[in-house]
């Protein structure tokens, strides 16, 4: 007849027991009787954790640049105080504003002819998609919190001069603008709190 095996449960997070070394005492802990010293009480050695926590490391390269889409909806209001001379706005101008010499938007002047004596508001959409450094963009977050942003508005118009049934000389115009203006996020209205322009006309044909 043959000796059933027997299965003793084991605990597998028990540290190993190594052949030789002191049991626990048969004898419960409070008895007089024990056996030399308690193994629970004996010094183990370690036991290296089943994982290892890493700390993550984070850093920002000074070569960051970040793609900034802009709109600006500007309008303009243009006046002739001439009672015989009108003016053709034409096909070619270009428009741009700079945040320290880098563009944020393009734009163009529509082209319309201006009667004379004549007061005129036109709106203008300038849109733009530029790359800014991480530098550029913390000065720019800095003067934004101040409400004194400097700009710099560029505008390059061909225009032609009508003198009663002529059409004489073609010119172009151009204007540069050192602007400061309050903000420019999407949620507020931009105020323009300073100008100073600058204009030169050069003659064509």
């Amino acid at each position: 007849m043959t000796e059933h095996q027997k299965v003793h449960p084991v605990d597998v997070e028990a540290p190993a027991v190594v052949a030789g070394s002191p049991t626990a005492p048969l004898m419960p802990r409070d008895s007089s009787r024990s056996e030399k010293g308690d193994p629970a009480h004996q010094p183990s050695q370690g036991i290296p954790p089943p994982y290892r926590r890493t700390i993550p490391h984070r850093s920002l390269h000074r070569g960051l640049k970040l793609t900034v889409n802009a709109q600006f909806d500007v309008t303009v209001t243009t006046r002739n105080p001439n009672k015989r001379i009108g003016i053709y706005y034409e096909d070619g101008s270009h428009l741009s504003v700079l945040y320290d010499d880098t563009v944020l938007v393009k734009g163009a002047f529509p082209s319309f002819y201006q009667g004379h004596h004549n007061t005129t508001v036109v709106d203008v959409i300038m849109t733009g998609q530029t790359q800014m450094g991480s530098s550029l963009i913390t000065s720019l977050q800095a003067q934004q919190q101040t409400g004194t942003i400097p700009l710099v508005f560029k505008g390059d118009v061909p225009v032609r001069v009508k003198f009663g049934a002529l059409k004489l000389w073609k010119i172009r115009f151009r204007v540069t603008c050192d602007l400061v203006v309050n903000s420019l996020t999407a949620n507020n209205k931009i105020s323009i709190r300073s100008s100073k322009c600058r204009f030169r006309l050069k003659k064509l044909f």
